[in-house]
Formats: C-alpha cells, sequence, structure tokens
C-alpha cells in the first residue's frame, strides 16, 4: 500500500463529511425512532432487531440483516477494500469483488449514502455470538468439547474487526445503536452500560467512535435544569459529554457539544462537523 501524506486541508474536509457515534439508551425510550431526524434521501437503516415497527412510515431504505455472515458482507460493500485483509479472507479485494458482481443493485443504493444508521450493535453482537458458536475456534482442540471462551474471543474480535471496517468507510457517517441496561452492584450501586455479548467488545467500542452519546429521560428542577429520571421523566435528551453528571456513557471528541442536546441527531451532525472559524 503506498504511503501517502494527508494535508490539513484534506484531514479538515473529511472530518466534516464523517462521524462515527454509537448512541445508547433504555429499551423502549425511541432510539429507533431518531432515524427520522435524518435525512432519508443520504440514509440506510441496517436493521438487525427486525425493529422498524416504530418507524414504518419512514421513507428511507432499510436493509434486514439476520445474520452475522450478511453483516460482514454489507459491512464490505460499504467500507470497500482492507489493503491489510488476508487475501481469502473478510473484507480482502476478492470478497469486495465477489459482492460488486452478486449484488449491483446494492452497490447503486450505497453511493447514493451518506449515513449508515445501525440498528443495533446489541443484536449484532447476538447474532455474531450464535455465528461465533458454530466456528472451530469455538470448540477445544484437546477434548472437541464447546469452548465458550474461545466463542467469546472470536465473537469479540469480530465484531470489532466489522465496526473498525465501517468506520474507514470513505464518506459515510456511521451511528450504531445499542441497549443501555441499568445496573445495581452488591452495595446497591446504580450504573448505566452498553448491553452487549461478552465484555471486550464493549470496552473497546468508546476507543473505535468519535462520540458516544446516551438518550434517556429527564424532569426538569425549579430552575429548569434537565434531572436524570428515568421512571417519570418525559424529555428525552441526549447526554454529550463524558464528565457528565447523570453517570451515563459519553464522549465527544469535536468539543462542540454541550452536556445534553436535543434528540435530534442531523442537527447533532450539523454541530459536531461545524466548519472552523477562519
Amino acid at each position: 500500500m503506498p504511503l501517502r501524506i494527508v494535508t490539513a486541508d484534506e484531514r479538515l474536509s473529511a472530518a466534516a463529511n464523517k462521524t462515527t457515534m454509537a448512541l445508547f439508551g433504555p429499551s423502549g425510550v425511541g432510539k429507533t425512532t431518531l432515524v427520522k431526524t435524518l435525512p432519508h434521501e443520504t440514509t440506510l437503516c441496517v436493521d438487525l432487531e427486525a425493529g422498524m415497527k416504530s418507524v414504518q412510515d419512514w421513507p428511507g431504505d432499510s436493509i434486514p440483516i439476520r445474520c452475522f455472515e450478511d453483516a460482514i458482507d454489507l459491512a464490505c460493500l460499504i467500507g470497500g477494500v482492507n489493503p491489510a485483509a488476508d487475501p481469502n479472507g473478510y473484507f480482502s479485494a476478492a470478497h469486495h469483488q465477489h459482492l460488486v458482481a452478486a449484488h449491483p443493485d446494492l452497490v447503486r443504493l450505497l453511493a447514493g449514502k451518506s449515513i449508515v444508521f445501525l440498528d443495533s450493535i446489541t443484536d449484532l453482537t447476538r447474532q455474531a455470538m450464535a455465528w461465533a458458536k458454530t466456528r472451530p475456534e469455538a470448540f477445544s482442540d484437546r477434548t472437541g468439547k464447546p469452548d465458550t471462551r474461545g466463542a467469546y474471543g472470536l465473537m469479540a474480535r469480530e465484531v470489532i474487526g466489522l465496526l473498525k471496517h465501517l468506520q474507514h468507510a470513505p464518506g459515510k457517517s456511521l451511528i450504531m445503536v445499542g441497549i443501555l441496561e441499568r445496573v445495581t452492584d452488591d452495595l446497591g450501586r446504580v450504573s448505566w452500560q452498553p448491553q452487549m455479548e461478552g465484555g471486550k467488545a464493549g470496552r473497546e467500542l468508546p476507543g473505535i467512535v468519535d462520540q458516544v452519546v446516551s438518550m434517556a429521560l429527564f424532569s426538569r428542577d425549579a430552575q429548569g435544569a434537565p434531572v436524570h429520571d428515568p421512571e417519570r421523566g418525559t424529555e428525552r435528551r441526549l447526554v454529550c459529554r463524558t464528565a457528565n453528571s447523570f453517570g451515563l456513557p459519553a464522549k465527544d471528541r469535536s468539543g462542540r457539544l454541550d452536556e445534553t442536546e436535543p434528540p435530534d441527531l442531523a442537527a447533532l451532525l450539523r454541530k459536531i462537523n461545524l466548519a472552523p472559524r477562519s
């Protein structure tokens, strides 16, 4: 692969055109409906959980994915060729060429999309785990019996590899939706964690993406400030900063977001990718 210098102007242009985001929220908070806040002409919804009922009137395009092998193929078409891939492996030139020849209509569709809305990463890890359990790495070399640790390790590697490949998709923003679950430890302390199969993929995900956002329900105090109120809150907000006062997962590499933002992904992307002042 030839080495090349990326100029500051090129880097700024690329940054203004794509963002990778992980968006987590409790079940039923309305994560999927956020796709309606994105431009439908240029947004593709990758439906991994058969959860389009709440947005059945959304006029955009969606692709249902029911197995991990299909998720890998779609990621290859979206992200293109990985020059570092095994020549006979996933995301290689041979893999990509085969898919381009087999799915010309899909190639034309993807060419007009600049945003990929993946719903959900929780279900992606579940599909990946089901796939991993069938692979040779999921069985003990000594006894031939199932090896759970081997399956979890393989699942994590392949999911992270798929997400990193999507991260490098030229000119496409990636928004990955996932479930946020409330966890109470033995001392009664409450924390909020992304719900994913295994722990490795969940730990590595924040380092892959530009932004981590939590969607939650809020009420207002006497001064009008938002108060995290998951039981009785009626106002949906996006929590965007790492050091937030609500203890929710978040990260903002852009440095342009407030602690909370309105539940509008198009507005959020515009704010993140605001052109720098000259």
